[in-house]
């Protein structure tokens, strides 16, 4: 079984015993997350798109860590004017091991 969930403004294609990271989330380690937000699931080779039949779908998961990701380095330059700023940046996020999949 599969599912596909938005969270953070992104979409991610997710099954049972995956770990994803994702845009950070509230709670500790070995903290429930519940995802309401299921955008398609696949059943037996079946999908289920109509928001009849996703309207109680539900995507379950656990929180593994929380952290942060990959250094993005952000760099401005101008040529001739002696302009150069740099810039870092590390985006909270939350890794999480989904558990199950409802619908």
């Amino acid at each position: 079984m599969e599912a596909v969930i938005a969270t953070g403004g992104r979409q991610y294609r997710v099954s049972p015993g995956q770990v994803i990271s994702v845009e950070k989330l509230a709670g500790d380690k070995g903290a429930p997350v519940e995802f309401g937000s299921v955008l398609l699931v696949s059943r037996d080779g079946d999908l289920i798109t109509t928001p009849d039949g996703l309207r109680n779908a539900r995507v379950r998961g656990e929180v593994v860590s929380q952290g942060r990701a990959k250094k993005v380095t952000v760099v401005k330059f101008k040529r001739r004017k002696n302009y150069r700023r740099h810039h870092g940046h590390r985006q909270p996020v939350t890794t999480v091991r989904i558990t199950g999949i409802e619908v």
